[in-house]
């Protein structure tokens, strides 16, 4: 990968049908979420879900990356095999995420930045050396009474600029994720006016770090309705809001946006996807960039169990292939139900 342009690698990233895998749940959260789940764990179960999402057969066909945590780049397989290097033999570009967790914002009442800048110039000439093609960190902006501030919108914004900087500063393609984030009973009206502001201070404080726009990715969420709000905008409304307020803030030079699910379901997140590109003149390509979207199914088909695993890479390949078709605007319910059967 480093031989590579970050402009290559951006674009590569975000090739026609194609999305990226977020794999990037730390070992501690992953058991804490398989707990949730009501499935037991041991002390093998997070690399063998790696190596389950890893070495999918043909996931290539419709993933182009995997954002991997610092212990999955490092993993060996059951086998005593690492994983980044068949990552890269699958034609998959291995991303980090040097994030370490949201921290409290000093002076906030309760809001977070990301943390993990120490040290990071040094890891991530490191994670370069190693093959790692991209980073993603990530901002996480509460819709409240009074919230997300200014004050935490400049906090993160300008923490994000600066591991873009750096990441292009080590040959690594930088996707900066300013999560406007689902919960709450906020209209989509009060969402879009939050993205916009976000995306533009975002923007500014990446133009101000110098970061080259043609060799960075966004990560993005959908403009939408609140989780509790009582009128939930339909497909059409979200796709709309979405493409109205990047055209206003997302600068054509980036190659491509890849959207989070953020909570939303499985369906709705490949809908909305499929909408914009299906119905809009974008001036950069739209995809994916899915963790529960694309694990939520697989997961419960797996349940730790070793004999599940090739009908859980199934159920991945199946989402996985069904989010490239709406990254090029052809998915269909149709389509959805026919694969199922």
């Amino acid at each position: 990968m480093s031989r590579l342009s970050t402009e290559e690698i951006a674009n590569q990233l975000v090739t026609p049908g194609k999305g990226i895998m977020a794999a990037d749940r730390p070992s501690p959260a992953f058991r804490e979420m398989m707990e949730a789940e009501g499935i037991s764990h041991d002390r093998h179960s997070y690399r063998n879900w790696s190596e389950l999402l890893f070495k999918a057969p043909n996931l290539n066909e419709s993933v182009s990356g995997i954002i991997m945590t610092d212990e999955q780049v490092r993993m060996a397989d059951a086998g005593g095999e690492p994983l980044l290097p068949q990552v890269i033999e699958r034609d998959m570009i291995p991303g980090i995420s040097p994030f370490k967790g949201m921290a409290p914002l000093a002076g906030s009442a309760g809001e977070t930045v990301g943390s993990g800048l120490d040290g990071l110039r040094e890891r991530l000439a490191e994670y370069a050396d190693m093959g790692v093609g991209f980073s993603k960190w990530r901002a996480a902006l509460q819709i409240g009474p009074g919230t997300p501030s200014y004050y935490a919108i400049e906090a993160n914004a300008y923490v994000m600029a600066q591991v873009a900087a750096l990441s292009q500063e080590a040959g690594i393609v930088p996707i900066v994720e300013p999560e406007v984030m689902l919960w709450g009973d906020h209209s989509i009206e009060r969402c879009f006016e939050v993205t916009e502001f976000v995306l533009w201070r975002t923007f500014e404080a990446l133009y101000v770090h110098r970061v080259d726009p043609e060799g960075t990715l966004v990560k993005a969420s959908m403009v939408l309705s609140g989780s509790d709000c009582a009128e939930q905008a339909d497909v059409e409304k979200v796709a709309e809001l979405t493409v109205k307020v990047f055209k206003r803030r997302i600068p054509a030079a980036i190659p491509g946006i890849v959207f989070l699910s953020g909570g939303q379901s499985d369906w709705h997140a490949t809908a909305h996807l499929n909408a914009m590109n299906a119905n809009y003149e974008l001036p950069w390509k739209l995809s994916f960039s899915y963790a529960r979207a694309l694990q939520r199914e697989p997961m419960a088909v797996w349940a730790n169990q070793a004999e599940n695993v090739p009908a859980a890479q199934a159920a991945l390949l199946h989402r996985a292939k069904m989010n490239g078709l709406a990254a090029l605007g052809l998915w269909t319910d149709e389509l959805e139900r026919a694969a199922v059967a």
